[in-house]
């Protein structure tokens, strides 16, 4: 009983063993960790200084009470949804501007980055690039800050000022605010209607050229009226010529010249109220009036409608076109890059810190290894152990190998 307590006591791990095991080792451990600390310090020396340059800005600002979106609520139906619908994060969208090929390789032709990198292509190029810049945007402030690391640091801060530039320039080619989305959108709309009504216009030219209906209304009030006056002129000319047979022969000139008469103004009867009839004459007969005035109405309708569209759009289109030059310039810098004047990288403090502490670890890992080498060698329970050890591990079949190629110089090896 009193052997298991011994065996359990020198089982338990003693926290003096360890000091004293570092104690033991001290000079090796202070010795790697300062070797170690020095070897940073002078890789933090060797290592190029960085420079990093930061701009702030304040994208434009969401803005629902334009005067487009007025009128959009007076027009109602979908287009009243659309200002909800074209609502996007602006912090997000102008971090995503920033971060695009478009702006990355403006800014690699812009300071010939390709060169200053020493890369053959623009991908390359644009690698280097992003691991050199950082965009960050805060939602609540909506404010971006761009961050431009470089050698020189008055390139690092014309690179950062240079990114503000192409994101303004890009703006303006691109439908980024609200505004300019209503704009393109009903740019796009305002084509197509127009188009639609040059071919209403055709349509309705077309079909006055094919049957003479030019004001239809007017037209029917204009053959109702002659209809009339020839009814009229037929009767008074049939009584007429009755009275001149009366006391004149058939060959009397006055008869025959009345007779005529009544003859033209008879035909020209028949033909304003036939039913049927062709060509392009504006005193159309009675019976093209239904179907020459149902289809030009519907021609005209068509054309009324996409004339109303059309300028319905043309107001909205321009309201937008107000709200977007309102918009545009509210880019606003908060902070214009400056050139840093001390460098951001290497922070060799911090280097030489980390390389200590996790050296110093790693000495008193080494130094307990080797303490527990010699414990181990020094016990003679262990020579077995050892020389099974070796024999599995092939140690001892390197070592031969080894004295036959150089002998004499492993002569003083350790045969432990």
């Amino acid at each position: 009983m009193q052997t298991e307590k011994t065996h359990h006591a020198e089982d338990e791990i003693n926290l003096l063993d360890y000091v004293i095991v570092i104690m033991k080792w001290k000079r090796l451990i202070v010795g790697i960790t300062l070797a170690c600390m020095a070897v940073t310090a002078i890789a933090g020396l060797m290592l190029p200084k960085i420079y990093r340059a930061e701009t702030r800005i304040l994208p434009p600002q969401q803005n629902n009470a334009g005067t487009a979106s007025q009128l959009l609520s007076q027009v109602g139906g979908g287009l009243s949804g659309l200002s909800g619908m074209l609502g996007t994060s602006q912090t997000d969208l102008y971090v995503g501007m920033l971060q695009s090929r478009t702006v990355l390789d403006n800014i690699i032709r812009r300071f010939d980055l390709r060169k200053l990198y020493d890369v053959k292509t623009s991908e390359d190029a644009r690698k280097h690039l992003t691991n050199n810049i950082n965009v960050q945007g805060d939602a609540k402030s909506n404010v971006v800050v761009i961050s431009v690391e470089d050698r020189v640091p008055q390139r690092a801060a014309d690179m950062a000022n240079a990114f503000v530039e192409e994101l303004k320039g890009m703006t303006k080619g691109l439908a980024v605010t609200e505004a300019a989305q209503r704009r393109f959108f009903f740019e796009e709309q305002l084509k197509e209607t127009k188009e639609a009504l040059i071919k209403a216009e055709e349509r309705v030219k077309g079909f006055q050229e094919k049957t003479g209906a030019l004001h239809v209304e007017e037209q029917v009030k204009a053959v109702i009226k002659n209809i009339s006056e020839l009814r009229a002129g037929i009767a008074a000319k049939e009584v007429e010529i009755k009275v001149l047979k009366t006391y004149s022969k058939a060959n009397n000139p006055d008869l025959q010249k009345a007779e005529a008469t009544l003859s033209g103004m008879k035909a020209e009867l028949s033909k304003l109220e036939s039913k049927h009839g062709t060509g392009n004459d504006p005193m159309m007969s009675t019976g093209r009036m239904p179907s020459v005035g149902t289809e030009y109405v519907r021609r005209l309708r068509d054309l009324k409608f996409n004339e109303s569209l059309h300028d319905l759009l043309l107001k909205q289109y321009e309201a937008a076109k107000l709200d977007e030059a309102r918009d545009a310039a509210v880019i606003q810098v908060i902070d214009r890059a400056v050139q840093p004047e001390k460098r951001a990288k290497p922070k060799r403090t911090a280097m030489v810190a980390i390389a200590g502490a996790v050296s110093f670890l790693l000495s008193i890992v080494l130094a307990l290894l080797l303490d527990y080498r010699e414990r181990v060698l020094r016990d003679p329970g262990n020579s077995e152990r050892i020389v099974q050890l070796k024999k599995f591990s092939g140690i001892d079949a390197f070592r031969v190998l080894a004295m036959k190629r150089l002998p004499g110089k492993l002569d003083g090896y350790d045969h432990d």
